[in-house]
């Protein structure tokens, strides 16, 4: 009968314990094994709450020191040759030195996971020699086997994915590659079927993006080819994020289960599903749960979509599970006291997320009066939401369904403006400046933390962050940067502390999710209309701007960015989320123009990654994520500069929606693949302000000047030095104070050298 599956479940702990431990033990305070002890509680733990949820196939080999990415490359052996490598098992030293850097290399690059909020650790392939050095899915299930008696559904990334989401090897080299690789994913797979492994998970989401023919003719090679080496081995290859566009040729697969998205992606997956059909011989694997977002399920309709698909796949053969790994989702929703109890009550966490699958699971079996008081229940929650007063802003909603008459557009050309900020700025060649944040100490997280539970007045936490601030300021002049930031040090998150201050935002208390590596974040829950309340930044910009002779930016995040970056509602399109954020950042952007601010940065680092998988979906997503931005920056004087920020990801992707935002200086974080970048730009030219990170703020490393100023030669020669800044990769909130004054004092140094180099050709 029908089966109950989870695809993934939160590393972190319920109460980031796995974030602790990682930092206790690279700060030296946890020997290495307390430390793999500690984590062995917190994978254990998440794997009795999903058997207590009643799951059926619950996954292991999901857990992960940093990464999922870099466990496979470090499983076959595929460690950068800078990292002083001798082969077999890869030392944690090694492992944390590809994901972090160290004195002597380095880290790798590190990404977005699709269109997600998470970022994973690029493997390099160029000179790397693969191996297998550990059968890590193996390890998994014998853990939970021997441990908890669960015998365990092993997860793995798919070989093709795993590929395409590689660096290191020019296209037409991806079969080379595959031959190379294959022989350790059939190593895996035979060994996974010699030890009784019933069924693994191999995650392929890089199906549900668009591929072309001849990738689906590798990609069926590569599982025939396992399919042959361990027949006995059940594989229910896993798509998420979106439909599959070869949705019969994916079918055809020799697997004994496909897992496919009916969230993200479901038109088009039910229409093939009911147009095709499905084989006989195979289970599905129904994505019904949204694993990305944390509102509750409407498990009415949920339950007419597994009606809908048992016309085609009996219920016997169908497997209710997410529509990818919890991964990207909070915990639980338990420690949520201190949020409107309607509001908790529409939200579901991974927890609550395993019980919508058990309590659908449990209606299909039984019939939905077995399970009425719960639906009911469900029901009811998601109603009293829809009905609140904060969903339903008249004010907010006109002002979004009035859009042509708000400008979207700067009064004059970026040339026009360029000699008015010129004029006024006095700028030298090749300006310096920071992304925004400064190192936030622990006696900046202990302030914060003293004020928010009360036992500091608002008095006095004005007065250290003040504090914080006057010294910053003078740190910025002794080093001789040109362009200031305040620091950032009453802010905790980029998003969160917007959210916090504007109508139509809620805060968990206990809501994190991982970023990457131990950075976790909380992020803001969009659950009604956004509204501006009163001035968020001017108070400290302008307090700033007092202590200084050069000029202060404005420090906002962009519209898209807090779209992307929150859990936002789901009873309308995401785009009239975006314009009623814009609308209320437009009102923050003339309040600190109107206080003397003149240098505005409106970040939007997470603009790529809103990018739909499928490319004929990009061109209306970045219409309207352009024009979000403008609605947010345009009605400023031409002597105000508006900066951006952003992540770098395939920029020559984006290239014309960059162009379109219109900012008058925008920098983009490239140290870690400041080539490829580069590369970029000689096919695309640039016209604006443009800032390339000089070095990488995810490291703890202190980039030399030689270092920094090869960057700045690479890349002055495809852009106009007359427009180019120099800036760090990103915010330097989660830097030290001591590696970040020897950094920017290297860079600044840096900049010296460059100036002489090229101020004759300006």
């Amino acid at each position: 009968m029908i089966k109950s599956g989870n695809l993934g479940y939160p590393r972190i702990g319920k109460n980031r314990e796995w974030k602790k431990a990682l930092e206790a033990f690279w700060s030296g305070k946890l020997d290495e094994k307390s430390f793999l002890e500690q984590l062995a509680e917190i994978r254990l733990d998440g794997l009795k709450r999903q058997r207590e949820k009643g799951i059926d196939r619950i996954p292991v080999g999901d857990f992960t020191l940093y990464d999922h990415m870099l466990d496979t490359a470090v499983m076959f052996g595929l460690v950068p040759k800078r990292f002083d490598y001798k082969g077999g098992a890869v030392p944690l030293s090694v492992y944390y030195a590809m994901a972090r850097g160290d004195r002597e290399a380095t880290a790798c690059e590190m990404t977005k996971w699709f269109n997600t909020n998470y970022h994973y650790i690029v493997p390099e392939l160029a000179d790397a020699a693969p191996a297998l050095t550990e059968n890590r899915p193996l390890s998994a299930y014998r853990e939970a086997k021997a441990k908890l008696g669960i015998a365990g559904k092993p997860v793995m990334v798919g070989l093709y994915t795993f590929l395409k989401l590689s660096k290191g090897y020019e296209p037409e080299q991806i079969g080379g590659w595959i031959d190379r690789l294959l022989p350790l994913y059939v190593q895996v797979f035979k060994e996974l079927e010699a030890e009784g492994v019933e069924w693994v998970q191999v995650d392929e989401p890089i199906l549900a993006t668009s591929l072309t023919e001849e990738d689906m003719k590798r990609v069926s090679a590569v599982y025939e080819a396992l399919a042959q080496a361990a027949p006995r081995l059940k594989v229910m290859l896993q798509t998420y994020f979106e439909a599959v566009d070869h949705y019969e040729a994916v079918i055809s697969l020799p697997v004994r289960g496909i897992g496919l998205d009916f969230v993200h992606g479901s038109e088009q997956n039910l229409r093939s599903l009911t147009t095709f059909g499905f084989p006989e011989d195979k289970v599905l694997g129904a994505g019904v749960i949204d694993g990305r977002n944390i509102w509750r399920a409407d498990l009415d309709a949920k339950l007419e979509l597994l009606a809908q698909l048992s016309a085609v796949v009996p219920y016997e053969r169908m497997i209710v599970q997410p529509s990818c790994s919890l991964l990207h989702v909070p915990v639980t929703t338990e420690p949520e006291n201190k949020l409107d109890p309607v509001l908790k009550a529409a939200l579901a966490f991974a927890d609550e997320k395993l019980d919508e699958l058990a309590l659908l699971v449990k209606a299909v079996k039984e019939g939905k009066a077995a399970v009425a008081e719960e639906l009911t229940a469900s029901r009811e929650a998601r109603e009293a939401l829809q009905q609140s007063p904060l969903r339903n802003r008249p004010s907010v909603q006109e002002a979004v369904a009035r859009l042509d008459a708000h400008p979207s557009r700067r009064a004059s050309s970026f040339e026009t403006r360029r000699k008015v900020q010129q004029q006024r700025w006095q700028l030298p060649l090749l300006p310096t400046t920071t992304i925004g944040s400064f190192p936030q100490t622990p006696e900046v997280r202990q302030a914060r933390l003293k004020w928010r539970k009360g036992e500091w007045s608002n008095e006095q936490y004005e007065t250290f962050i003040r504090e914080q601030i006057k010294t910053w300021i003078e740190l910025q002049e002794e080093l001789g940067l040109d362009v200031f930031v305040h620091g950032e040090f009453e802010r905790t998150d980029m998003v969160e502390f917007f959210g916090e201050k504007l109508d139509g935002f809620a805060f968990t208390s206990n809501g994190w999710v991982q970023s990457y590596g131990s950075r976790c974040v909380k992020p803001p829950v969009i659950y009604g209309d956004v509204a501006f309340v009163k001035p968020m930044t001017v108070a400290e910009t302008v307090y700033a701007q007092s202590l200084a002779n050069k000029p202060v930016k404005g420090m906002l995040t962009g519209p898209i960015t807090i779209l992307n970056w929150s859990f936002v509602r789901d009873d309308m399109p995401r785009e009239q989320v975006a314009y009623q954020i814009a609308l209320a950042l437009r009102s923050e952007v003339e309040a600190l123009e109107a206080a003397g601010i003149g240098m505005i940065q409106v970040d939007e680092p997470a603009l790529r990654e809103g990018l739909p998988l499928k490319r004929d979906k990009w061109a209306d997503y970045l219409d309207w994520a352009v024009r979000a931005f403008r609605l947010s920056t345009s009605t400023v004087k031409d002597e105000t500069q508006i900066h951006t920020h952003m992540c770098y990801s395939e920029f020559h992707d984006i290239i014309d929606a960059i162009r379109a935002l219109d900012a008058d200086v925008i920098s983009i974080e490239t140290s870690r693949s400041h080539g490829e970048l580069i590369e970029s730009f000689e096919n695309n030219t640039y016209d604006k302000g443009i800032g390339l990170g000089v070095y990488d703020i995810h490291s703890p490393r202190v980039p030399s000047v030689e270092e920094m100023v090869a960057m700045i030669d690479r890349a002055l020669r495809v852009l106009d030095p007359a427009l180019f800044w120099i800036n760090p990769d990103c915010g330097l909130k989660t830097r030290k104070q001591e590696e970040t004054v020897a950094s920017l004092r290297n860079m600044v140094e840096a900049t010296k050298i460059a100036r002489e180099k090229y101020a004759v050709k300006c």
